[in-house]
C-alpha cells in the first residue's frame, strides 16, 4: 500500500534487515484492553511480511493480518503455515483505509511503521490517516486497543545514524509523518482516547545489522528501510561514495558513532496507545 516503495521487489529481502521491536510495549498495551490477551482477536493492519504477527501470535487467541501487497503477504503466509492451518491466523489482502472486517469484530489493532506510507502530506489535513484511524475505531470493540508504532520527527533526526547521509530523503519522509498533536486530535475525532505514548529505547529496527556501517553499501540492506527510495539518484550516489571513502580512510566507524550518539536517549520509534471509548 506504500505510496513510494515497491514492496513487490522489497518482499524478497525485507526480513534480512528488519526485526520487530517494542514487543513488551505492545503486549502490555493489549493487556490494558477490556479482554484478556489470550482471548483477543488482534488485527495486524499493514502486516507486511508478518514480523509482528509472527512475534505475537502466541500472545493472543487469533491474529487477522492484512496488507495490500500480494508479495509481502505471500512471505508472511510462508512463515506461518502451521498457525494458519490451526485457525490462529487469517491473511487478507486489503487496504487499511477500507478494512474488510465487521464492525466491533476485533479486540486490538496494531499499525507498525505503516501510516507514513499513505499518500498524505503535512498541510492537507491528513485525510487518509483520518480514514485509516476511523476504520480501526470501527472494527474495534468497545474497550479495545489501538497501537500505532511510528517515528517522531526527533527520532528521524537523531535515531538513525545513516540518515545523516541522505538529508533530503529524511526531510521527505518527515513530511509524511503526522505530528503527535495532530495524531491525537484525529484519534479523539474517531472515538479513541490516547492512553499513553512509550518508546523502546533499546529497540533497533535493523537489529544487529544496524551497527555494520558498511552494510549501507548493500542494496538488500537498504531495501529494509524505505527511506532510501526517497533519495534521488544523486543523493544516493553521493551517500554511497561517502561511505566508501570513509571506510577507505578507516573513519567510517567513528562517523557512525558520532551520528548515533543520541539514539539511546530518543529511540527509533514511539508507540501511541489508544482505547476505544
Amino acid at each position: 500500500m506504500s505510496s513510494y516503495e515497491n514492496y513487490t521487489q522489497t518482499s524478497a529481502v525485507y526480513d534480512h534487515t528488519r526485526v520487530p521491536i517494542g514487543l513488551e510495549i505492545i503486549t502490555a498495551a493489549l493487556s490494558s484492553g477490556s479482554t484478556k490477551p489470550d482471548r483477543q482477536i488482534l488485527l495486524d493492519a499493514g502486516c507486511g511480511t508478518g514480523i509482528y504477527t509472527f512475534a505475537l501470535i502466541d500472545q493472543v487467541h487469533r491474529v487477522e493480518s492484512i496488507d495490500l501487497n500480494r508479495s509481502m503477504l505471500a512471505v508472511a503466509r510462508s512463515k506461518m503455515c502451521s498457525a494458519t492451518e490451526q485457525g490462529r491466523i487469517g491473511f487478507t489482502r486489503g487496504s487499511i483505509t477500507q478494512l474488510p472486517f465487521k464492525t466491533h469484530s476485533v479486540d486490538g489493532v496494531m499499525m507498525n511503521q505503516i501510516l507514513h506510507h499513505l499518500p498524505d502530506q503535512a498541510g492537507d489535513g491528513w485525510p487518509l490517516h483520518h480514514q485509516a484511524l476511523k476504520e480501526c475505531a470501527r472494527v474495534l470493540r468497545p474497550g479495545g486497543v489501538l497501537i500505532i508504532n511510528s517515528c517522531t520527527h526527533e527520532q528521524l533526526e537523531k535515531g538513525f545514524w545513516f540518515y545523516e547521509l541522505i538529508p533530503n530523503a529524511r526531510t521527505s519522509v518527515m513530511r509524511k509523518i503526522i505530528p503527535e498533536k495532530e495524531l491525537d486530535a484525529l484519534l479523539y475525532g474517531v472515538g479513541l482516547t490516547l492512553n499513553g505514548r512509550m518508546v523502546d529505547f533499546e529497540g533497533v529496527l535493523q537489529g544487529e545489522s544496524y551497527f555494520d556501517a558498511e552494510a549501507v553499501l548493500d542494496y538488500a540492506w537498504r531495501k529494509g528501510d524505505s527511506i532510501w527510495t526517497l533519495a534521488s539518484d544523486h543523493e544516493l550516489k553521493t551517500a554511497l561514495t561517502r561511505i566508501a571513502e570513509l571506510s577507505a580512510r578507516n573513519k567510517l566507524q567513528s562517523f557512525m558513532q558520532r551520528y548515533d550518539v543520541d539514539r539511546p536517549t530518543v529511540g527509533q520509534t514511539s508507540f501511541s496507545v489508544a482505547i476505544k471509548n
